[in-house]
């Protein structure tokens, strides 16, 4: 073999740099968190792939007409992962609590109010974010992947991928962000306030109108939002109608999960060691932490002003689950309520609070679309 025959095969090596050999390690590193503390394997295992596998030189994968090149082309360009996971997330749910307790529709609002305390945050020009930019780091808060994506695919592409790092990476850490905030917002007496549950039922037809209704109100409300909302409810009409079980079944596994396979690996695609080694990243994971710290904290303190106005009678800890990070939010309230008292049962009331905040996440990344996208 001619010495440059041996430039050709190794010419992979000769070419990786401090930068490159970073990102690799970055890869490996979430690969392993994923795999040793389950920290969302399903996503952080394919984006440390993903990165790991655009980070390799001179394959071309990330180039015109590579591989990943053509994965994030079909399915993140367009929006057609992000969207398509919203139909086996919305079959996965059960909004019968959400039903039998419409108030706490309430919550998920509330909840949303960190993302535009981070945006306004974000967009002061000593940080250099435009007003997109910085919308775009604030829908990090709302613990929602896949309109995380959307909003910055929009709005911020160049940022894509530390948006959907961070996003993702805090949404598995909720059990550790949120139980400071929660405790620092409320009085050990408040978080002992019990709410016993009686069970409502809800009626089949109510649960197979709900998400028409949503979608079409929605629609007309928020346009922009209509393809997540419209697909989250799509996968929630058919768990509910009872009469297309193989595609429900379908949708809540082998549907969602090649999807979320394939949005991982393409995510990772992204984290290219030029774009991702940056000083914005850094400030995209400070300022992603506040915006959960904020979505956390707004919706505890409208909790506060729940449980005032009902004369005590509903545990402001609810507030803060109504985010769309579900069931993680809702667990991590139960088990606050249960740590001040053993008989404390708040999980159905904080399921009513979670699942409304995946309505209220999609409808925050609608409105932000509505107003800055071009």
């Amino acid at each position: 073999m001619d010495f440059t025959a041996l430039e050709y095969l190794l010419q992979g090596v000769m070419r990786i740099n401090l930068p490159t050999l970073i990102m690799l390690a970055l890869g490996g590193i979430l690969i392993w968190l994923a795999i040793r503390y389950e920290y969302e394997p399903l996503l952080l295992l394919p984006i440390g792939l993903g990165c790991i596998l655009a980070n390799i030189p001179g394959t071309g994968l990330v180039e015109e007409g590579g591989l990943l090149r053509i994965l994030y082309d079909v399915g993140i360009a367009n929006e057609l992962f992000p969207i398509l996971v919203f139909i086996g997330i919305g079959a996965m749910t059960d909004f019968g609590p959400l039903l039998e307790n419409p108030r706490y529709a309430l919550f998920g609002a509330a909840a949303q109010l960190g993302i535009f305390g981070t945006m306004l945050i974000a967009a002061i020009p000593f940080f250099g974010f435009t007003i997109g930019e910085a919308a775009s780091i604030g829908i990090i808060g709302a613990a929602d992947g896949p309109t995380s994506i959307i909003v910055a695919a929009n709005l911020a592409p160049r940022l894509l991928a530390p948006i959907t790092v961070a996003a993702y990476s805090y949404m598995s850490l909720v059990p550790i962000i949120q139980p400071p905030v929660m405790r620092l917002l409320t009085t050990r007496k408040e978080r002992l306030i019990r709410m016993p549950y009686t069970s409502r039922p809800v009626s089949k037809t109510a649960r197979i109108v709900f998400p028409i209704v949503v979608t079409v109100v929605a629609g007309l409300i928020v346009p922009e939002a209509t393809p997540l909302i419209g697909m989250l409810m799509f996968g929630n009409l058919i768990r509910e109608a009872g009469v297309v079980e193989r595609i429900s079944q379908a949708a809540q596994n082998e549907l969602v999960n090649i999807v979320t396979t394939f949005l991982g690996i393409t995510i990772g695609s992204t984290m290219v060691a030029a774009e991702f080694l940056q000083r914005d990243t850094i400030l995209i994971l400070a300022m992603g932490l506040v915006a959960f710290a904020l979505d956390t904290a707004a919706g505890v303190i409208f909790g506060k002003f729940m449980s005032f106005v009902s004369r005590g009678r509903i545990n402001p800890l609810l507030g803060g689950c109504g985010i769309s990070a579900f069931p993680m939010s809702a667990r991590v309230v139960q088990k606050m309520g249960q740590e001040e008292d053993s008989g404390n049962f708040l999980l159905m009331h904080a399921m009513a609070s979670n699942t409304a905040g995946q309505i209220a996440s999609v409808m925050a990344g609608g409105v932000i679309l509505a107003l800055l996208a071009t």
